[in-house]
Order: C-alpha cells, then sequence, then structure tokens
C-alpha cells in the first residue's frame, strides 16, 4: 500500500464518524497532483476508485444542509398547484423550507417552500391558529442580496375548521446570487396598531429552474388609436412573459386591452394567465403572463387578435316604448331597460358586451339637450345563452324623462388579426 492509499484509508475511516472540513477536498486533490505519474502502461490501479467514493463522502458532509432543502415535494398545496405548478412539485423542483413565525396572538406562519426561476418566485405559506376569517396580515416584499422583489398574486384557502390557511403568492425575481432570502410581514394587534415581522431563509440560486427561452422581439403592431410593441420574451419552467411598451390612445377605456393578444406554441394557444400595466418615463410599459411552454418548439407566435380601438356612431335611440330586443351600434348590441325619473335625476338603464363604452352619450326630449352627468351603477350579468354582458345606470341631470337616448361613438376591441413570428418551423 502506497502512501496515498494509505492516507485515503485513514481519511475515510475518518470521514465516517466526523463531517469533513469543507476545505479536505482541495487537499487531497494537490496531494493527487504531486502524486509521480507511471512511466509505463499498469494495471490501472484501484485508488482512483477510492478516490471517487471519497469526494462523494465529503460532498454529502459538506451539502447535505443545502441538499436536504431541494428534491422534495412542497406537501399540502394540491388545491393551490394545477397544471405546470403541480407538475414541477411532483418532481421535486421545488425548495422545502420550514421556516416559521409566531404572532402574540398566537398566529403562526410558516413559509414551507418556494419555486424559483428568472421570472418569478412562488412562495408557499400556512397561517395556523387563525382567530378569524379576516386574520389581519399583509405580506410586503422579499429581500436579500441584491434582492428587492414586490408582490404580485396570490391565492388561499381555508380548511374546515377555519383555523389554518394555506396560501400562494408570488414575487417579482430574486438574485442569483444571494443566499439568503427574508420576507416582509405585517400583523395587526388588537389596538389597531401594525408590527413588521420578517422571515430568513436559505435559498441555493443554483436551484433555480433554468430559462427555456429568452429573446429579443423589438416587434411593432399597429392598432386602431397607436402602437403596440414587443420587446421581449422570457420563457422559463413555470411560465411565460411578454413585455414591451404600448402608446394608445384610448388604452385604459376598455378593463382588458391585452385579452385578445394570444400566444401559440405548436400551432395550439398558451393560455393567458394575466396583464399588467404600468407609467414610466420612456411610457406605457406591459407584461403579458402566459402558462409554461411545451417541452418541444417547433413554432411560437403572438398574434393580436383584437385590440382596444373607437367607432363613430352618430346614433340616436327611442326610449319609448322599452324593447326587449338590443339596438345595434356599428355591429354592437345595446340594450335598454329601463328608464324613470328619480330625485336625484332621470335614470337610464342601459347593457352591452363588457368592453363597450359609449362616449358622448346625451338624452333629449322637451327639456333640450342634457349631457351623461355620471355612472352610478354597473354589475355584469350573464344571458341566458351563457353571454356576459355589462349593465350600468346612466344618471342625468333634468326632471323631464326624455324621448330619446343619443350616443356619439364608442371605445371597444377592434379586429387587428396581426402575427408576430417568434420561432418558425
Amino acid at each position: 500500500m502506497n502512501e496515498i492509499e494509505k492516507r485515503l484509508k485513514e481519511e475515510k475511516q475518518r470521514m465516517e464518524s466526523v463531517t469533513a472540513p469543507p476545505e479536505l477536498g482541495g487537499r487531497l486533490w494537490q496531494a493527487l497532483e504531486a502524486a509521480p505519474a507511471p512511466v509505463q502502461k499498469k494495471p490501472k490501479p484501484k485508488w482512483p476508485m477510492a478516490v471517487a467514493a471519497f469526494l462523494l463522502v465529503c460532498l454529502i458532509g459538506y451539502n447535505y444542509n443545502g441538499l436536504a432543502y431541494y428534491g422534495k415535494k412542497i406537501i399540502g398545496f394540491d388545491e393551490l398547484m394545477s397544471g405546470t405548478l403541480a407538475e414541477l412539485n411532483d418532481k421535486g423542483m421545488g425548495q422545502t423550507i420550514g421556516e416559521q413565525v409566531q404572532f402574540e396572538d398566537g398566529t403562526t406562519l410558516k413559509i414551507d417552500g418556494i419555486m424559483t426561476d428568472a421570472n418569478q418566485l412562488i412562495l408557499y405559506y400556512t397561517l395556523s391558529n387563525v382567530k378569524d376569517m379576516e386574520h389581519d396580515i399583509s405580506f410586503g416584499k422579499i429581500t436579500g442580496f441584491l434582492t428587492d422583489s414586490n408582490k404580485g398574486a396570490g391565492m388561499s384557502n381555508f380548511n374546515e375548521e377555519k383555523s389554518e390557511i394555506k396560501g400562494q403568492l408570488t414575487f417579482d425575481p430574486v438574485s442569483p446570487f444571494a443566499k439568503k432570502l427574508t420576507l416582509e410581514v405585517e400583523k395587526s394587534t388588537d389596538d389597531g396598531q401594525w408590527v413588521t415581522s420578517k422571515i430568513t431563509f436559505p435559498y441555493d440560486p443554483n436551484q433555480a429552474m433554468q430559462t427555456e427561452i429568452k429573446q429579443k422581439l423589438m416587434k411593432k403592431v399597429k392598432v386602431d388609436k397607436g402602437t403596440i410593441t414587443f420587446k421581449t420574451i422570457t420563457a422559463t419552467p413555470t411560465i411565460t412573459i411578454i413585455k414591451g411598451t404600448v402608446n394608445v390612445e384610448n388604452l385604459d377605456r376598455v378593463q382588458l386591452p391585452f385579452e385578445q393578444v394570444v400566444l401559440r406554441a405548436n400551432g395550439k394557444e398558451v393560455p393567458q394567465i394575466g396583464t399588467g400595466t404600468h407609467s414610466s418615463i420612456g411610457g406605457t410599459k406591459f407584461e403579458i403572463s402566459f402558462d409554461a411552454l411545451p417541452k418541444k418548439v417547433d413554432s411560437l407566435e403572438l398574434v393580436v387578435k383584437e385590440f382596444v380601438g373607437y367607432t363613430k356612431v352618430d346614433e340616436t335611440i327611442p326610449l319609448h316604448p322599452i324593447q326587449d330586443q338590443a339596438f345595434q351600434l356599428k355591429g354592437e348590441d345595446l340594450w335598454v331597460n329601463g328608464v324613470k325619473k328619480t330625485e336625484e335625476g332621470v335614470q337610464i338603464t342601459i347593457a352591452s358586451d363588457v368592453d363597450v363604452l359609449l362616449d358622448g352619450v346625451t338624452i333629449e326630449g322637451e327639456g333640450g339637450e342634457v349631457p351623461l352627468k355620471t355612472t352610478i351603477r354597473q354589475d355584469y350579468k350573464e344571458l341566458d345563452d351563457g353571454r356576459m354582458v355589462k349593465e350600468r345606470t346612466l344618471l342625468f341631470s333634468t326632471d323631464v324623462v326624455p324621448d330619446t337616448l343619443s350616443v356619439k361613438g364608442m371605445h371597444h376591441m377592434k379586429p387587428v388579426d396581426e402575427v408576430v413570428e417568434i420561432l418558425g418551423e
């Protein structure tokens, strides 16, 4: 037995009873590099296998704590996870945490686990010993080295006893250089004050799921009242995000202007998860979130089916008698459901598709022309055929019941049908 084999045997025996210091692997490699190379071909010595076994023992001894956080399924969140996230969790792609904090009233907040990639961090938590349905807890940001991640959307549910809450929250992506992350939480007290608490937990960026597609687009699409510029696409195992800028005059006149922007992978639509916009010095920025892409992508394209636009109407609708059928305003349906005089003025209840916003609305009768004062109620209703409509009540400052309702124009979704190719077959 040569000196190196002897040292390896001694070190292996010692490792069975103690944890190896992190620098031991380095010393071993130095010893190996110093060993003389063989001058002629001989049967392969047995010590390389011993080296491999020894290094594996070192790895397990040194990294045990870190490895313990990964490769495990996050338990207890089946009702909150579905589709892509459920599949990733089944594969052990998350990090289990287990850190918790207890508040003065006995409520306990536990961070069960996280999933991370270049698009987002998803946090799973449990609130135990909850005293009431409101639970008066507000989640803040996640901070860490080069990390200041704001909270996004979330969902939660109670157990049958209403004493425990399981929740899921999304945050902006965290820095790949962070080793620890801290969640800020505020809890209300009995006297109405808010107390801030923090939970710090380990994070290994090497375990973040890898980005599948990250590509610049820089594609412009002209719509009725301006342009949309698609700038980037980032596809990760949890989500696909399209970012860009929009310069459209009446962007805020419909509730979901990006609802008909579709992502197609291999000819099939990828479900849209949500959209958001915010104003900045450089203009209005937007972000559209879609589900994760298929494992194999042969073709990928964006399709702007419809986008908010404006149509001149210049139509006058008779208010007597009230009719059951809808009036046609340049292809859009408008129902008049009621007209009545109240102490505040004349109220007219109308209904239309959810994306329609009327412009230049007036009434006319014996009292002359009266402009719209305000809209006082708005509800969403489902028709017998399953169609959703928006019903609202218009208020006019007059005590004379009008004969007609006039509409100058309307903001609504208009066809675009523009295709932006990202990846061709």
